[in-house]
């Protein structure tokens, strides 16, 4: 199914790296074209490759039967998972991470519905992104050095800059529910957070290799810049499918943290606490449940 998916996907979606460097004079020229997002015709006209993501629709509030809320965590060490990692040969595969997706989507401000928190209530900018997701950190005796006179211990700065290797986890945040006109389930994603360590305490005594939250994203404002980006296919080199793609498809592996319940609105690990094999177990029982939803909808 993974190997359908991938290749049903590349045959439909336009431009692959493959075709560009087939068809450019020079390295030099393929990453100046992969950075304007454009591509040159056989006519020797440029034409841009930018593409819009498909329309979800207008949904009526009538025709929404049924519904829930979920909030999931993507482990990316997961095999599923990998192709939210970057991935590049250098030339002819040059794959973005997710995360460097995101961040340089926010830098250049096509993305602007970034938040500090999961209710989207509290904007975020570039620049606190940026001071999450860095630190510098001078010791004393680097200052002591230059007032004695004495050249300056490099190894005195300690700096740290987090990238897409450090980034090990994502929230999403979606909602599952039954359209009355098709008939059917369905998923809408609403927003996705990226988790990585705390800039702040690494190298200190009060880092505890915990992951915390660096920053959340309004998703429909992110699928046009996400359209953009395509993801690393082993199979296929050619194959042009985005990050959009991917997440609207569910093609990811996760574990559900938290949901409507009986306990209202409440974390797994609240209602359950101290119990690994009982909140796997809960993730299950309300996945299952979603699932059940639509069957229960066609019993008489």
């Amino acid at each position: 199914m993974k190997c359908l998916f991938f290749g049903i996907m590349s045959m439909v979606t336009s431009l692959g790296f493959a075709q560009n460097v087939l068809n450019s004079m020079s390295p030099d020229e393929l990453r100046e074209q992969r950075a304007n997002k454009t591509k040159v015709t056989e006519a020797g006209d440029t034409v841009s490759t930018v593409a819009e993501p498909l329309e979800y629709g207008f949904i009526e509030d009538k025709d929404v039967i049924w519904s829930k809320v979920v909030w999931e965590v993507i482990d990316l060490n997961e095999r599923l998972n990998q192709p939210y990692y970057r991935a590049s040969d250098g030339l002819i595969t040059e794959s973005a991470s997710l995360f460097d997706a995101l961040v340089e989507g926010v830098e250049s401000g096509k993305i602007q519905q970034v938040y500090d928190d999961e209710y989207f209530t509290n904007k975020m900018t570039y620049q606190q992104i940026v001071d999450r997701t860095n630190r510098i950190d001078t010791q004393q005796y680097y200052y002591d050095m230059i007032d004695a006179g004495e050249e300056p211990d490099p190894a005195a700065i300690f700096k740290f800059e987090m990238d897409s290797q450090d980034i090990e986890m994502i929230k999403l945040k979606g909602m599952w529910y039954i359209d009355r006109r098709l008939g059917e389930m369905k998923y809408r994603l609403l927003g996705l957070c990226i988790m990585g360590p705390d800039a702040q305490t690494i190298g200190t005594e009060f880092d505890d290799g915990v992951f915390v939250e660096m920053f959340w994203i309004w998703y429909p404002d992110a699928r046009e810049v996400l359209n953009n980006y395509t993801v690393f296919n082993p199979n296929n080199s050619s194959s042009s499918i985005t990050f959009d793609d991917l997440l609207n498809a569910r093609r990811f592996s996760s574990v559900i943290y938290k949901a409507q319940t009986m306990y209202g609105i409440t974390p797994i690990e609240e209602y359950i606490p101290k119990n690994s094999k009982g909140q796997l177990e809960e993730s299950d029982r309300i996945r299952e449940s979603i699932l059940q939803s639509e069957a229960d909808m066609w019993s008489y």
